[in-house]
């Protein structure tokens, strides 16, 4: 049996260690989160200065609007 352990992003450091992905879709402009262990969470690049963000939590990624993707 493999064994899969999923870490933070390292790039998450720069955001104090919070792990959630806030991304902003391009096509649609949708504001959508990932979590560790999804998908999609490895590959989504977060840029801060199209207004994408990262969170802490996730009550905390639908109180500023955001959705969860949905896997």
């Amino acid at each position: 049996m493999a064994w899969q352990i999923d870490v933070p992003d390292p790039s998450s450091l720069l955001a104090g260690g919070c792990s959630i992905k806030g991304n902003i879709s391009i096509n649609t402009g949708e504001r959508i989160y990932h979590m560790p262990g999804q998908e999609h969470y490895w590959e989504t690049k977060i840029s801060p200065q199209y207004g994408e963000r990262w969170f802490c939590t996730e009550d905390e990624a639908r109180a500023a609007g955001w959705r969860k993707a949905r896997r």
